[in-house]
């Protein structure tokens, strides 16, 4: 009997010892995906002045402005600023989604793939992070960019998100994003994002998400990010019924 209780103790010990590598290794993996976020978004709630441009063969073709307000607890805010769509105004609260439309008073639903412009889609400025929603894989190293990165698999852990999987390649050095490769639900390649950094009050941060559609390569779309400020609005901004009926806030 006492052999038998040692020898399920040794399996145990050995079960656990090799489970533990595995558990370490998925917390570093999502603490790299972290710091990658940091590059995108340092402030747990805040406003972000953005741009989006779309390009036709290398020529500018249109350009939409957009004041996007976040929040903890996947909450956005995104104002229309540009004359053809002002006063418009875009929710995402959780795994929902509202449009706002200055000639009606009731909140349309629609869904985080709702085009804005060209490859834009309101996902893809109403959320800023990944490791919140995704939980992450090691699929290897690769150099993208002639940056050396550590190459993830990302696999949403919420149904609300744009893309239930991601591919991305974070630096090896800083874990900042350098590319990522968007699916949408039925695991089609949707669009691949590139990303560049610049100096931003004194500190590395993306600048310009680049969105290219794999068939498509022709057309891009470049999101640039003008302004990033820290500021919180009241919970009751991210109401649809408030919103239909509030002047936008400044």
């Amino acid at each position: 009997m006492c052999k038998k209780m040692l020898i399920h103790s040794a399996l145990l010990a050995i079960g656990i010892a090799a489970a533990t590598p595995t558990f370490a290794a998925d917390a570093k993996l999502q603490a790299l995906v972290k710091q990658a976020d940091a590059y995108r978004l340092a402030m747990d709630a805040g406003r972000v002045e953005t741009e989006i441009r779309s390009f036709k063969a290398g020529q500018l073709d249109k350009t939409r402005n957009y004041t996007v307000y976040l929040k903890p607890g996947h909450r956005s805010l995104v104002l229309f600023r540009s004359p053809a769509e002002r006063g418009q105004k875009l929710l995402m609260q959780g795994d929902d989604f509202w449009l706002m439309m200055p000639s009606s008073q009731r909140p349309l639903r629609i869904t985080p793939m709702q085009k804005l412009l060209g490859e834009a889609s309101t996902g893809d400025i109403a959320t800023m992070t990944w490791g919140d929603d995704y939980e992450a894989a090691a699929l290897g190293e690769e150099t993208v960019r002639g940056e050396a990165c550590v190459k993830l698999e990302l696999t949403a852990t919420r149904k609300g998100v744009s893309y239930p999987r991601v591919v991305a390649w974070l630096a090896k050095k800083g874990a900042a994003p350098v590319q990522a490769e968007l699916y949408v639900a039925s695991d089609k390649l949707a669009k691949v994002a590139s990303f560049t950094l610049g100096e931003v009050d004194g500190r590395r941060q993306v600048t310009t998400m680049t969105l290219t559609d794999h068939l498509q390569k022709e057309r891009s779309t470049e999101v640039h990010y003008l302004s990033r400020t820290p500021k919180s609005l009241g919970d009751e901004w991210f109401n649809p019924a408030f919103l239909v009926r509030a002047e936008s806030p400044q």
